[in-house]
């Protein structure tokens, strides 16, 4: 007996990737963290009911989300983590790793560049490239900044499958236009401001400013939240995003550990600004 219901008409997740919801791809991303979290743990086998409060979501809507992937689990048993892992990378086109150019050698840039955990996720970034004299050359986390004058052949050398964009909002239309000349289809944008692509091309926007006001709001209204609850109420309600009290054991030190290695990514993506965009725009904050 499946824990999960198994997905409609009996067709695999893969085939069902275009039916899934854009709420539930955001929520398979943190499922994602958490599974990679347990895996370095050690831990073979997490139940339902664990893996959402890790992720910070109901154990109902975690299992309705996995029902895209097919049946994983086993009543009574809980998910294998590696076997569910796999599965959601594979709906998430992770399977095969992801090439990553990045336009823009400036701090922002290099930073992204030297980030580990995108590689540990599948994203190798594979060239790096600005436009000003007294960058170009210059060594970033074992790659070299290249002009971006060649980004066209350096594109067809490289093969990447992603661009990311990290110029200033003057520089950055030209940059989306270089990268979309070049073949690229998959551009995620730092500029605040917004671009312009063709209908072809999947372009996301990354506003850090937004992200920054939203934690803000949300900062005033827990506080609001707080001063208005009932005296006794951290007495009578259990803390949220906390297991059970129960004896310590290997296997809940480590889905504590991911619980705290998601919830400040929780936290920032609740009210996130890079929602998906339709074909060839962004959304704007």
């Amino acid at each position: 007996m499946t824990e999960q219901h198994e997905a409609p008409g009996g067709v695999s997740g893969r085939a069902l990737q275009k039916d899934i919801p854009q709420a539930t791809v955001a929520r398979l991303a943190t499922y994602l963290r958490v599974l990679a979290t347990l895996a370095d743990e050690g831990v073979a086998i997490v139940s339902s009911e664990e893996l959402a409060v890790a992720a910070g979501v109901n154990s109902a809507k975690l299992r309705k989300d996995l029902s895209f992937l097919g049946p994983n689990g086993v009543r009574g048993v809980g998910y294998d983590v590696a076997r569910l892992r796999a599965r959601i990378e594979d709906v998430l086109g992770l399977s095969q790793g992801h090439r990553v150019v990045l336009v823009g050698a400036g701090n922002l840039g290099r930073a992204l560049v030297g980030y580990g955990g995108f590689q540990r996720r599948g994203f190798t970034v594979v060239g790096i490239f600005d436009n000003h004299p007294e960058v170009i050359g210059l060594p970033v986390a074992g790659l070299v900044v290249r002009d971006v004058a060649g980004l066209a052949e350096a594109v067809a050398a490289l093969e990447p499958t992603i661009a990311v964009i990290t110029v200033p909002d003057d520089a950055a239309q030209d940059a989306c236009d270089r990268l979309v000349a070049a073949g690229l289809q998959s551009i995620l944008s730092f500029a605040p401001c917004e671009l312009i692509a063709p209908a072809t091309v999947e372009l996301r926007r990354v506003d850090l400013a937004v992200e920054l006001q939203m934690l803000s709001f949300e900062r005033v209204r827990n506080a609001d939240n707080t001063s208005e609850a009932p005296a006794n109420t951290e007495a009578t309600r259990p803390a949220a995003g906390r297991l059970s009290r129960r004896a310590p054991t290997a296997h809940t030190s480590a889905i504590h550990q991911a619980l705290k290695h998601s919830a400040a990514a929780h936290t920032a993506s609740s009210h996130t600004a890079t929602e998906p965009s339709s074909k060839g725009s962004v959304v704007s904050p």
